[in-house]
């Protein structure tokens, strides 16, 4: 079950599997609103893979949604029901409203290209600043070697995920969403001497479902 910090307390709050609301609250066009928008993005993802029915509400401005689109960060809705539990995730100066749980993201100084953006940011715990330029090129190597193993491992026949790797995933981001720790597993994975090609296909391709890095984007490109 994901515990996610509520901001006001500090303390661990579960979320229990009953409708729950992400809210994205923004107020600029910069690359910390965008931030924001990917935390709430990932939170609506991994509760999701607890089957915990999610909505996902954000108003971004138009020039913030067009680079939501470059990220891979799902559309919102507009407005919906107040209905269910709340999750309100922020930057820590933006007016939030006083129900629900509050979830707040660190500013960003700085900015990357898009394409590797959004890796930039979740290597780094939310609650953290972070200058994604600095590690920038670092995360372009990483996901073209990630792309280019999973799709030479989607060649090989296919193992499920190993149960302990499945559970180090799901550990990592029930805890506070953690998801650079959720990196953490698959750098092992890809690393793992006792893992079949196939077990490191279906672990990668488990994992996107929460990271959206597109991990399968080359399967089948040709060489």
């Amino acid at each position: 079950m994901l515990r996610i910090t509520d901001a006001r307390t500090g303390a661990l709050t579960e979320v229990r599997r009953t409708l729950t609301r992400v809210q994205a609250h923004v107020t600029g066009a910069d690359t910390s609103a965008l931030r924001v928008l990917l935390v709430a993005d990932v939170l609506a993802r991994a509760l999701e893979l607890d089957r915990v029915p999610a909505l996902t509400i954000a108003d971004p401005p138009p020039d913030l949604r067009e680079r939501t689109q470059a990220l891979g960060i799902r559309p919102a809705e507009t407005t919906a029901p107040v209905t269910g539990r709340t999750l309100h995730v922020a930057g820590p100066d933006t007016p939030v409203p006083e129900d629900g749980v509050h979830v707040q993201v660190a500013p960003v100084a700085g900015t990357a290209d898009d394409s590797v953006l959004r890796l930039t940011l979740l290597s780094v715990p939310r609650a953290a600043p972070v200058d994604p330029g600095a590690a920038a090129d670092e995360a372009r190597t990483t996901l073209t070697r990630w792309r280019k193993a999973v799709a030479a491992w989607a060649t090989r026949p296919s193992r499920p995920v190993p149960e302990a790797v499945r559970q180090d995933l799901r550990t990592a981001w029930e805890n506070d969403l953690d998801v650079p720790s959720v990196l953490d597993v698959l750098r092992r994975v890809e690393q793992a001497e006792d893992l079949s090609d196939g077990a490191r296909f279906e672990t990668y391709a488990y994992a996107d479902r929460l990271l959206g890095l597109d991990l399968t984007r080359d399967i089948g490109a040709a060489p």
